[in-house]
């Protein structure tokens, strides 16, 4: 956001102008007359300090108000840049395993959902043309955020998901199956379900194999991303029902070759993601391979604000006009 003007120029001539009539004021003004000093002889002389100070107030508001209509009249405005993208970008949901063990603290120091959520969002603001959309499952599987390039929507659900809101299972088939129903309403030429999840399928309805096959029935790409290390790994969440902190060890096991089996029904790619840069270096290989063309222009909105300059413009000018002739009518 930037300010200018339309008319740069008057405000160019404001600053000669002004100091040039001042200048002629000056020269025209009569060398002839005398000053008389009021008070009696002798006596403490009349002071006029405070008329004195009153009057040079008076005309610098004078004066900053005949600036004022100097800027008025120039046209200021405030001029905004807005980016337009010129085309549509891929489908992506992204399937997201909220159960407890998705808070073991194996990434860094962070748990694996919030390693997952702080990836996502940065992928998000990456691929302004994609639309994003987020499916969460547990014993079930829903649709959070539908595939959206509202990236304030995204952020604030993501901000606000929390371990074991859909119950303690993983059901994988029920979060592809989700992600499946709604890129295949999508008329977008390219369409990418991602499925992040630390575990085995143990809820659900639909077998993951099943659900991965009607992705690739209906031309959608898959990823799979196996996140965490295996063994004993420290666990620490809140639960979103009893509202009880819950901590300990949790022998984490990854079962790597289920995962690979999911990816390969769905003629996917699967990526295993044991530390925080293995999981970073997924979602690169991910944005590097999901390649989608970026067509954009940049807009220029200029929007007038001469008004706020001309009311304090009028303003000063019929203050300073109401003093000199009803207060000091007396005086000037």
């Amino acid at each position: 956001m930037s300010f200018g003007f339309e008319h740069p120029l008057i405000v160019v001539s404001a600053f000669i102008a002004i100091p040039l009539a001042a200048f002629i004021v000056r020269l025209l003004k009569n060398p002839y007359d005398a000053v008389i000093p009021l008070g009696a002889p002798g006596g403490i002389p009349f002071r006029t300090r405070q008329i004195d100070g009153l009057v040079k107030l008076l005309k610098t508001l004078e004066i900053t108000g005949i600036v004022l209509l100097f800027i008025s009249a120039a046209m200021p405005v405030i001029i905004t840049s807005e980016t337009v993208w010129l085309n549509r970008g891929a489908d992506i949901i992204f399937v997201l395993d909220t159960s407890p063990s998705m808070a073991a603290l194996d990434m860094d120091g962070k748990s694996r959902i919030y390693t997952a959520k702080t990836l996502l969002s940065q992928f998000a603001r990456k691929r302004p043309t994609d639309n994003i959309g987020l499916v969460a499952l547990g014993n079930d599987a829903a649709l959070l955020v539908p595939p959206t390039a509202d990236r304030e929507a995204l952020e604030i659900r993501l901000d606000s998901l929390r371990i074991g809101e859909l119950g303690d299972g993983t059901a994988l088939g029920m979060g592809l199956a989700v992600a499946a129903y709604h890129l295949e309403k999508s008329n977008s030429k390219r369409k990418i379900a991602v499925l992040i999840t630390d575990g085995e399928n143990n809820a659900g309805a639909i077998h993951p194999e099943t659900a991965a096959s009607m992705l690739r029935e209906m031309g959608a790409s898959l990823w799979v991303i196996g996140i965490g290390s295996s063994g004993e790994v420290p666990i620490d969440y809140v639960d979103p029902y009893t509202s009880m902190r819950r901590t300990g060890i949790f022998d984490s096991r990854f079962d790597s070759e289920s995962m690979r089996r999911l990816s390969l029904a769905g003629g996917g790619v699967y990526i295993t993601a044991p530390s925080a840069d293995a999981f970073a270096g997924a979602f690169s290989r991910l944005d590097n391979s999901e390649i989608t063309v970026r067509r954009s222009r940049v807009i220029s909105r200029r929007q007038p604000s001469f008004l706020p300059f001309l009311i304090s413009a009028i303003g000063l000018l019929a203050s300073v006009r109401f003093v000199r002739r009803f207060l000091l009518g007396a005086l000037l």
